[in-house]
């Protein structure tokens, strides 16, 4: 089997796990604290039937999970492996030293990814010897149950690193998106900042209630949104297509954008939004609630899997 070596046994190193030997790869999983590693491999082995049940899972949960392994040492988890995805802190002295470490213990044809949610490569890769097989590897939460993948090289990442770690993902089972170039958030958190914000303004600003808020995406836009991007969809709401909708729309569109200024996340502001959340989800309460998340987008996930794309 092709092995592929998780560093960071956290909530993200673990589901990276999953997607792996889902897809048939071998894995070696590895934490600098000590027993993380294990625990993970206790949460692996409980969500893996869930996955089945969901008809999630090509081969049975035992076969998978008898393909991924705690390694003892950084260098054991990256010995031999193509691919390493690093999911430590995010700070960019952290991810810097555990580079420089991979960078000296992997072996030269091995792609080092960063599951980083918003630090460019370019920030702690710059004094590799190895730097142009470096890039960012940014996956959604839980990656098993959210496909996306983003890739974002740094301006020195070798082209033929980027398109192997492309069919890896995609043999992974994931859908890779590239990032053609280095930008603070890269795609996904821009366009999730732009819809939180304006969020965030509409409910300070009494507009609408966070419930109802909450109802018009997940009742509405998330609807369309969960089998079709935003260009398919204008594209599809007149009659002429993309070209017909602007000039329908476009005066509303800049009329709309002159009144989003910029809303300042105060600790005032969070600490109010909070309040109202603690009101319909009691903070002991989020663990239950995240299970119950993941259930669902189990459920959607299943159902896509039997939808034409």
């Amino acid at each position: 089997m092709t092995k592929v070596a998780v560093v960071g046994a956290g909530l993200i190193g673990r589901s990276w796990a999953i997607v792996f030997a889902r897809a048939g790869f071998e894995v070696s999983l590895w934490d600098p604290a000590p027993g993380a590693a294990e625990a993970a491999l206790g949460f692996i082995s409980e969500r893996l039937p869930e996955l089945a049940a969901a008809g999630l899972l090509s081969d049975q949960p035992e076969t998978v999970l008898a393909r991924i392994s705690a390694a003892s040492s950084l260098a054991e988890a990256v010995a031999s492996a193509v691919h390493v995805q690093e999911n430590g802190p995010e700070r960019v002295t952290d991810k810097a030293e555990i580079f420089a470490l991979l960078d000296r213990l992997a072996g030269p044809e091995t792609v080092l990814a960063s599951s980083t949610s918003g630090i460019p490569a370019s920030a702690f890769t710059g004094n590799l010897a190895g730097r142009a097989r470096c890039l960012v590897a940014h996956p959604v939460n839980p990656p098993y149950l959210v496909p996306v993948v983003e890739l974002c090289p740094a301006p020195w990442t070798d082209a033929e690193v980027l398109a192997r770690t492309r069919a890896l993902m995609q043999q992974a089972g994931q859908v890779p998106a590239t990032v053609n170039r280095e930008i603070p958030g890269f795609v996904l958190n821009r366009l999730q900042v732009a819809l939180v914000s304006e969020a965030f303004r509409l409910v300070n600003d009494g507009v609408i209630s966070q419930e109802d808020l909450d109802a018009t995406v997940k009742h509405g836009l998330g609807l369309r949104w969960s089998f079709m991007g935003p260009f398919e969809t204008i594209d599809l709401n007149a009659p002429g297509g993309l070209a017909d909708y602007c000039a329908r729309y476009g005066a509303l569109y800049n009329q709309i954008q002159e009144e989003m200024k910029p809303i300042a996340v105060t600790q005032e502001l969070a600490t109010a939004l909070d309040a109202t959340r603690r009101a319909v989800l009691p903070r002991e309460k989020i663990p239950e609630r995240t299970a119950w998340r993941d259930k669902r987008l189990m459920a959607l996930a299943a159902h896509k899997r039997t939808q034409p794309d």
